[in-house]
């Protein structure tokens, strides 16, 4: 995804995803983030992309009050092509060990809620490459910044078994990351509507494909005893 927003002029767009995919990462596991660490590379170092690439990432780290610590600027024209920029971060975060949420207590009958994606966040692109060859779309949700779960994440986990961000291996994948053996989790697929994103690609990729691959307008889940008012997208039976 970098590379597309780059040719579409939306670097400080791709450092905001960066960002917000690192944090919501660290966060699945009840732990609050710390500090972001970030890596820029290119065979010749451009000081207007990388401001624009790291302003993305410290607008999203100034709401989630995450330390953008800084990191590395390589400039290695033996390694990269002209025009080929290589941008990473890594998320740091603390969590006390008796509070982690790894899943160990979800139980068959726990509920899946489901957060919804601003589209197709920071996975699937390859695919999404191959269908632009076939179809253009301009539509914003198609390369929307990763949403941020900081919040939503902090107001459920005292009561969440299990929390699972939504990237490669969609909705079922993620979940399966997290939930004990001898369980999966029962996904009701018609729960919520999908982006409109979703239904151009429905266009050219066939429904199993479409739910392996991308989030399909789920981008976190948690796994609850109660869904209360959020929005509940399965459950959690026996395999």
């Amino acid at each position: 995804m970098p590379v597309a927003r780059r040719a579409r002029g939306a670097l400080r767009v791709c450092g905001a995803d960066m960002a917000a995919h690192c944090i919501n990462d660290v966060i699945t596991t009840g732990a609050d983030p710390l500090l972001l660490l970030d890596y820029v590379a290119s065979s010749r170092v451009e000081v207007e992309e990388v401001a624009d690439l790291v302003d993305g990432a410290a607008e999203v780290c100034r709401a989630a009050g995450v330390a953008l610590v800084g990191g590395e600027t390589a400039e290695m024209p033996d390694v990269y092509r002209d025009g080929e920029l290589d941008f990473a971060a890594a998320c740091v975060g603390i969590v006390d060990r008796e509070a982690v949420i790894d899943g160990s207590r979800v139980r068959a009958g726990d509920v899946v809620v489901g957060l919804p994606s601003a589209g197709v966040h920071a996975n699937g692109f390859t695919l999404v490459r191959r269908v632009l060859e076939e179809e253009d779309y301009d539509g914003e949700d198609l390369l929307a910044p990763t949403s941020l779960y900081l919040e939503d994440v902090r107001r459920l986990r005292n009561r969440a078994k299990a929390f699972a961000h939504v990237t490669g291996g969609g909705i079922a994948g993620n979940l399966s990351r997290v939930v004990p053996a001898g369980l999966e989790a029962e996904i009701d697929w018609d729960a919520w509507p999908r982006p409109r994103v979703f239904e151009w690609l429905a266009r050219h990729v066939d429904e199993e494909e479409l739910r392996r691959v991308f989030n399909l307008g789920i981008g976190y889940c948690a796994v609850l005893e109660d869904p209360g008012d959020d929005l509940a997208i399965g459950r959690i039976v026996a395999a």
